[in-house]
């Protein structure tokens, strides 16, 4: 029976405490209330406070996922068996047949994918006109011939091939098949005792006896004394000569080189890109090991599985999870403004004004009537305390203090012990890139043709903000450039301070947030100091885009 796939609750890019926290919390909670399986995904690096708060409540870390675009695998994929290399070219016309494919790819003991033939290879067989030496080119087995012609095999090795000589049908006298019978050649005859003698007595590597004549004891005898392989078969001379090019083995024609296949990791974007540009019907599907799985065609596309997602703490398209216009969304849970997410069908949309997405968590907990583990509680309430700085945040509603000192208690943790360590974790940027100091929580934004990034850091105080601003400035200016972004800023909050250093690059970057914040930023030069803002969702951004909007 085959596995039914998980439904993915999954963050944001650059996730922060909430996204991760939230992320574990509902799938915990929807695996309690359903009959589907949820589980919790990441779209990026955990950064130091989402660590610390995983390892002090023992959940381990969510898989990551740096697409949900569907994937090969996601498709129903023919299994169509693979067939022996040495196996014969009416048989494989047979297994086609019943199998009703036009592509058989052929696969060695071990599973492993040797190559492919379709009908117009075994046609092309039949219609092209080969020298009377092509059995033995193609190295024919005669357990192949023998069953092509529906015969038997009386004496000789069965499993022997025929390698050398050339096929003649002996229907004269022995005098004149003298002329023409070479060693190892195999001859077409009829029940003639004579002429049965004449072709083994010529060193006849194999002799096929048509008409299900009888085959004598002594000739047999002479057979296996000269090495010669007897067939009978019920056909007659002419049907003998016209059916025996099909036993042939389909190694001599299938195709070896230049196979397109895919494997099941891949993504149908990709595979179909490359389909749109072969003539071929039909792929092979490899696995992870290289192993042949079976095949697919331009119409398995269009009956995909997509990936099933629920989204948490975003709804903004430039968040999200690479690959999500492939996937199914299933559910939005948020608290951030309306973003540029489309969907194909109708989705359950919670969307609260809340500090916190795992405030909205809690409550369908309670909704629910199911009881909150303590771990989970310890990540809710370390979310919240992340999301609101401590309930310092404007973003912070009576309702997020409430339900963090509720978990607080079922987690059996102090809110201000507990969040001194976490910010502490998360402000240690000594031993870390630029790279990783500013993607541990970062977000693109769009507004009036304008594409800008904010980056936030949060510290409990000043020391180590100036190294921080050293390291970032010229990397920013990377980012900028590389994610072709018109602007970027990032927030160095001190969180007791309860205010923010503005750094930034772009070129109208500073005179943006002079404008959105006019007679509140202090000029710095290189950076803008504002007092009292310490919120990138409530405070940061809607001023931003609103002076972008007027502009």
């Amino acid at each position: 029976m085959e596995k039914k796939k998980s439904v993915w609750v999954i963050g944001h890019k650059n996730p922060d405490t909430d996204s991760i926290c939230a992320a574990i919390a509902y799938a915990d909670l929807k695996n309690k209330i359903g009959n589907i399986r949820y589980e919790a995904r990441r779209a990026g690096q955990i950064n130091e406070e989402s660590k610390y708060v995983l390892e002090h409540f023992g959940i381990p870390s969510p898989a990551y996922v740096a697409d949900v675009g569907a994937q090969v695998k996601d498709i129903e994929i023919r299994k169509t068996p693979g067939v022996s290399s040495n196996v014969s070219l009416k048989t494989a016309w047979e297994t086609m047949k019943a199998q009703n494919v036009v592509t058989l790819p052929i696969t060695n003991p071990n599973g492993l994918l040797e190559g492919l033939i379709i009908t117009g290879d075994i046609a092309t067989s039949y219609m092209d006109v080969y020298d009377n030496r092509i059995l033995a080119k193609a190295r024919t087995q005669y357990k192949n011939i023998a069953e092509t012609l529906e015969g038997e095999v009386h004496t000789g090795n069965s499993h022997g091939y025929f390698i050398k000589g050339k096929v003649v049908a002996a229907t004269e006298s022995p005098e004149l098949m003298e002329e023409y019978i070479e060693d190892d050649d195999m001859v077409i005859l009829g029940n003639r005792y004579e002429v049965q003698l004449c072709a083994i007595e010529m060193n006849a590597s194999c002799i096929i006896v048509c008409s299900d004549a009888k085959v004598s004891k002594t000739i047999q005898k002479l057979a296996e004394d000269r090495g010669c392989v007897i067939i009978t078969t019920p056909y007659d001379t002419y049907t003998v000569a016209r059916l025996i090019n099909q036993s042939m083995p389909v190694k001599y024609f299938m195709r070896r080189e230049n196979l397109i296949t895919f494997e099941t990791e891949e993504y149908v974007d990709d595979v179909r890109e490359i389909m749109s540009k072969e003539r071929h019907r039909d792929f092979p599907i490899l696995d992870e090991e290289g192993k042949y799985v079976g095949m697919i065609s331009r119409r398995n596309l269009l009956n995909m599985k997509r990936k099933q997602v629920i989204l948490v703490d975003h709804n903004e398209r430039t968040q999200a999870v690479d690959g999500i216009d492939g996937a199914e969304i299933l559910e939005i849970i948020d608290h951030h403004r309306l973003g540029s997410l489309e969907t194909i069908s109708p989705v359950f949309f919670r969307n609260q004004p809340l500090g916190c997405t795992s405030t909205i968590i809690y409550q369908m907990y309670q909704e629910q009537g199911i009881e909150v583990p303590a771990e989970i509680a310890g990540l809710l309430c370390s979310a919240i305390i992340s999301d609101t700085l401590m309930f310092r945040s404007p973003t912070c509603t009576q309702v997020d203090r409430q339900a963090a000192e509720s978990l607080a208690k079922i987690a059996g943790i102090t809110i201000e012990e507990h969040a001194k360590k976490m910010f502490q974790a998360g402000s240690d940027f000594k031993t870390k890139t630029p790279d990783e100091i500013l993607f541990q929580d970062f977000k693109t934004f769009s507004s009036e043709e304008k594409e800008f990034g904010v980056g936030q850091l949060n510290v409990m105080s000043n020391e180590g903000l100036q190294d921080v601003k050293g390291k970032l400035l010229p990397y920013i200016q990377q980012v900028k450039n590389e994610r072709k972004l018109d602007m970027v800023y990032v927030m160095l909050t001190n969180i007791l301070e309860e205010s923010s250093e503005l750094i930034f690059v772009g070129e109208s970057a500073k005179e943006t947030a002079e404008q959105a914040f006019r007679g509140h930023a202090v000029d710095r030069g290189d950076s803008l100091w504002l007092k009292g803002i310490v919120s990138r969702k409530k405070q940061l951004i809607p001023a931003l885009m609103l002076e972008l909007q007027e502009k």
